[in-house]
């Protein structure tokens, strides 16, 4: 039974409805004592009924009261009035993640950021002997502060081997199939859904079904009924998410398949490993190499454009090699460029590998008569537009192969390959050739034949670094590179 505006439970006053969470209902209250908002969760009535659940429910919940870490919601209190019992819980403001996926899947940067927070938060938790069972998008709160795992196994019993299939109470809404059901067995582990006991490690496969739908916008396991998605926890394995979305980190795809083994033994066996890959993927990106960006043509200058072909066909002749000279374990990748379906290559491609060796980026004419950026894996044959880059061209890549560099529009601008709009540095009227350090240092020529010029890559006034010496027969300086040391170029 709902509990009206200004119903009073203990100290706390009921203000208004926040609606379901996990198994009951929870409401915004002052907490009239210390005069603060919080939520309330109203337990509902089999828990408050049975004697050994309310037992084990107090024990639970003293032990998580003790978990004081930045990303898990902090429970203040436990109370009883009447015949509810009830939670005393941080008030959160914010969406949770669930919310945040029915929009569209999260981009690199919020992915990871979200994937360590929620991880540093498990080890914190397993560390205290709690274990969540019930982790998902709607126990994911995403505030200014970061995420917030919420509900940490409370008002949800251990389930006994013969009562594997009773957790059905904590499902949620049916799917548009009539006869659907999607909850929490799509993100359980075999040996939950088996009615085995849980542990540490039970959290991390169902943290891998989380991040796989965050970074994929797909549920790892899915299905028109019940039997259906346990058969796919129990048998199968979801595509790998780089064949969903190519752009993410390529370890990413081994952390959400060793999350999501089946056998316990063969997954992080810690939240801290977890936490210690998210931190370790987000530090590569700082400290990856330099691009090495390709010269190519420029409208209306033939000359430089037969030029910048030749320069092409060695550049990636030469990067092709080295990369398979620096690869420390063999994949597979394909060199075969094809123009994406709808569009097709100008006389002279404008490409442009990552320093990772794993991205092609180039440009291609749609049939709508549009100059748009493209960014492909090389163990993938399927290039993604990048949206907001009409008229690109020339691109090159950042030092962490998370970023291009293109001109469009008389201007030199810069996008995010993971998400995000395109965002101008500099003005550059006829633009030609980029090339970009690790200080955060673009040198260009951004008019075709003029000296070349440097902008940060935050933007700013572009200044000279080049000027054209008539008696020693310079013509013009472009599609300059940086070498190595970052410093010469």
């Amino acid at each position: 039974m709902a509990l009206p505006t200004g119903a009073k439970l203990g100290p706390y006053e009921i203000v208004a409805p926040l609606g379901a969470g996990g198994m009951g209902e929870v409401y915004r209250a002052r907490d009239t004592r210390l005069d603060r908002t919080v939520a309330i969760k109203v337990l509902p009535a089999h828990l408050s009924s049975d004697p050994a659940r309310r037992q084990r429910f107090e024990r639970e919940a003293k032990a998580i009261s003790a978990l004081n870490h930045p990303h898990i919601c902090t429970l203040y209190d436990v109370g009883r009035e009447g015949e509810t019992d009830f939670l005393v819980m941080e008030y959160l403001e914010g969406e949770t993640l669930a919310a945040r996926l029915e929009k569209a899947a999260l981009s690199t940067e919020p992915l990871l950021k979200i994937g360590g927070e929620v991880a540093d938060a498990l080890d914190k938790a397993h560390r205290q002997g709690v274990i969540h069972r019930d982790l998902k998008p709607a126990n994911i709160m995403l505030t200014k502060a970061g995420a917030k795992l919420l509900d940490f196994g409370l008002a949800k019993p251990v389930l006994r081997p013969d009562s594997a299939l009773t957790s059905l109470a904590t499902q949620s809404k049916p799917l548009t199939t009539e006869g659907a059901i999607v909850g929490t067995f799509q993100y359980m582990a075999p040996e939950q859904v088996e009615g085995k006991d849980a542990d540490a490690r039970t959290d991390i496969f169902a943290f891998g079904a989380v991040l796989y739908e965050a970074a994929t916008g797909k549920k790892a396991f899915d299905g028109k009924t019940t039997a259906s998605v346990i058969a796919a926890v129990l048998e199968r394995q979801p595509a790998p998410v780089s064949s969903l979305r190519p752009m993410v980190p390529p370890a990413l795809d081994r952390i959400v398949a060793t999350c999501l083994a089946k056998d316990p033994d063969e997954r992080f066996q810690s939240a801290h490993d977890l936490f210690l890959q998210f931190t370790w993927i987000r530090e590569a990106g700082s400290q990856a190499g330099v691009p090495a960006p390709f010269a190519t043509r420029r409208k209306g200058r033939e000359r430089a454009a037969w030029a910048a072909a030749t320069i092409f066909a060695l550049a990636l002749a030469v990067l092709v090699a080295n990369t398979f000279l620096r690869q420390e374990k063999k994949g597979s990748i394909r060199f075969s460029v094809l123009p994406p379906e709808n569009a097709s290559f100008p006389p002279v491609p404008s490409m442009s590998v990552s320093l990772d060796g794993r991205r092609l980026a180039f440009y291609a004419h749609t049939t709508d008569g549009k100059d748009l950026l493209f960014v492909r894996s090389l163990d993938n044959l399927t290039a993604q537009p990048l949206q907001g880059t009409d008229d690109g061209q020339f691109p090159f890549w950042s030092p962490d192969s998370r970023y291009l560099g293109f001109f469009a529009d008389g201007k030199l601008k810069k996008i995010d390959v993971t998400g995000g709009p395109p965002v101008t540095l500099c003005d550059a009227p006829n633009g030609i050739g980029g090339t970009w350090n690790r200080e955060g240092v673009i040198v260009f020529t951004p008019n075709g034949g003029n000296p070349l010029y440097r902008v940060s890559d935050s933007g700013g006034v572009p200044t000279p670094v080049t000027s054209i010496d008539r008696s020693r027969h310079e013509l013009e300086h472009d599609w300059p590179q940086f070498l190595p040391d970052g410093r010469h170029f």
